[in-house]
């Protein structure tokens, strides 16, 4: 299967602003995600998950190594790559349609096309009637539905997950969870997934990457066969293939707390 992220011998280095410190973030990494995989990143505090997702997005330069995105290297931000993060960068002052639409303002998409693509994922996130609503009128897993169907509604290439669903509660957690699988079905788009929850990462993930503690480096690729048509949680939590994986994942990123503590 072709791959759409391929990440060759990562590197990056940074000088610690309070400490002065020489720090090395992440050391050697390399992956490839293939097209329409959703693939989680996990591993201990301060591995580097989210510094290797921000040179993915371009919004950081690595100190060596390369990135490709559909073929083409990364050199800085691009439409290729739509980034939702754990902090909404939703806007305020605009209503859930236009949020929605703003990526394709930007694009210059023609009104009657545009408003045509805002209502299809009105309609995929479960935000019908709340178009006109302002951010501050919806609930936390409303807004977060808001940023995920902005970045579809673009259509990138690939995207990019930085802890989607840290700030929201546990049950509503659960049911962007089993969202975001249900999109990942309906739209085959490629997508990476840092988080440091285990659980979320062998629910949503086609492969696991765990990465050790800092330096990041690649430490085991998991693969959870599961097929995502049965991936709900009110069947999955005693289902003996996703326990087993889970488990896995769990022990090696524990393998990596513990040994950042002697």
């Amino acid at each position: 299967m072709e791959a759409k992220i391929v990440v060759k011998d990562l590197v990056h280095e940074y000088s610690d602003e309070y400490t002065g410190q020489h720090v090395r973030a992440l050391d050697g990494v390399s992956l490839e995600v293939a097209d329409g995989e959703l693939v989680a990143v996990v591993g201990p505090s301060g591995c580097g998950k989210t510094t290797m997702l921000n040179i993915l997005a371009g919004l950081v330069r690595p100190t060596s190594g390369r990135i490709l995105v559909d073929g083409r290297e990364v050199k800085g931000p691009g439409p290729d790559r739509g980034v939702v993060f754990q902090e909404l960068a939703i806007l305020p002052w605009r209503t859930v349609a236009r949020n929605i639409g703003h990526g394709l303002e930007i694009q210059g998409v023609e009104r009657g096309e545009r408003e045509r693509r805002v209502r299809q994922f009105i309609e995929l996130v479960g935000l019908e009637g709340f178009d006109h609503k302002y951010p501050h009128e919806l609930s936390g897993g409303m807004k977060q539905r808001v940023a995920l169907a902005r970045t579809l509604a673009a259509n990138p290439v690939v995207m990019l997950m930085d802890e989607p669903f840290a700030a929201v509660d546990a049950q509503t957690r659960i049911t962007l969870q089993e969202e975001l699988n249900r999109i990942a079905i309906a739209t085959r788009k490629t997508i990476l997934l840092v988080t440091h929850n285990v659980e979320e990462a062998a629910f949503l993930g086609d492969r696991c990457f765990i990465l050790t503690r800092r330096p990041g480096r690649v430490k085991r690729i998991v693969e959870i066969p599961i097929p995502r048509e049965r991936r709900q949680w009110k069947t999955l939590t005693t289902d003996p293939e996703f326990t087993t994986r889970r488990e896995q994942i769990l022990t090696l990123v524990r393998e990596e707390v513990r040994g950042g503590d002697e």
